[in-house]
């Protein structure tokens, strides 16, 4: 397993919630976003409507903590949809992770099976879910092992599709590639950027669309516990204070970029894939 995916994982852990906590101060607008750009509630009506009478089964990938059937039921409706109660499993290498996003499922969904094993682990019958979906997940992925995880990926789903994934223009791969430069000689496994997923699924032959939403993570300047734990969070790393981030040669001058008007803006590109 890669060192991007281990330390990925030793922070979703309690040890690592006042940082976790600093992280969505910023990036629980990541969510709200998705679930503003998109008419769910129509989607998920047209899937129960697919099935007929009985229960939608749902497989969340790489759930964490479950902001995003959270942000679905508060920007987007979806509990006044016109569906049975869906239910709605969790897969995540992190037990603590699948404690959390299993008290953030809300109406309609309701809690189903779950796998504490990464995508590329999972086994379970072809075409188990009618739909299954990532939403900002598949980072730790090496690009080497997409294909493997991506194949599992469809093998699981037998109707609906749907992966929201940060571009290479976006800050959290920016930064995580600022980050190796500048702290490990460029040495380490970057993350997997939407770009990386359009070319395996090319390659796979899979049929796709793609939304892109751009969007602005920002607070004061002021807010810099905030801010710190938002970037150590972006990279799973917090032996690396903020000052220590700005004095680097190669960390420094980025984030210098995203301090403008007396606020830190981190520019965000997200490819929405439907499939």
């Amino acid at each position: 397993m890669s060192n991007t995916f281990q330390r990925s994982c030793k922070h979703w852990s309690e040890a690592s919630r006042s940082e976790m906590d600093h992280f969505y101060a910023l990036a629980s607008v990541d969510y709200r976003y998705l679930a503003e750009a998109f008419d769910w509630k129509d989607w998920l009506e047209t899937r129960q409507l697919e099935v007929g009478k009985r229960q939608l089964k749902l497989l969340d990938v790489a759930c964490g903590s479950g902001k995003f059937p959270l942000a679905l039921e508060r920007y987007a409706n979806v509990s006044d949809a016109k569906v049975k109660p869906i239910e709605y499993a969790l897969l995540d290498p992190s037990a603590f992770s699948l404690a959390e996003a299993r008290q953030a499922i809300v109406p309609p969904f309701t809690a189903g099976v779950e796998f504490e094993m990464t995508l590329q682990e999972l086994v379970c019958e072809r075409s188990a879910f009618d739909i299954v979906w990532a939403t900002h997940a598949l980072y730790a992925v090496p690009t080497a092992e997409l294909h493997a995880a991506l194949e599992r990926f469809i093998y699981a789903v037998s109707g609906s599709a749907f992966i929201a994934h940060a571009s290479e223009n976006s800050h959290y791969l920016r930064f995580y590639q600022h980050y190796l430069e500048g702290f490990h000689a460029g040495m380490g496994v970057p993350y997997s950027s939407a770009e990386d997923i359009i070319a395996t699924l090319q390659k796979m032959g899979v049929d796709f669309h793609v939304k892109q939403v751009s969007y602005t993570n920002g607070v004061p300047k002021e807010a810099e516990p905030q801010v710190e734990g938002y970037l150590q969070r972006c990279l799973f790393d917090d032996t690396i204070d903020l000052d220590t981030m700005r004095a680097n040669p190669v960390t420094g001058p980025y984030l210098e970029t995203c301090l403008k008007d007396g606020q830190w803006r981190f520019e965000q590109q997200v490819m929405m894939f439907f499939f």
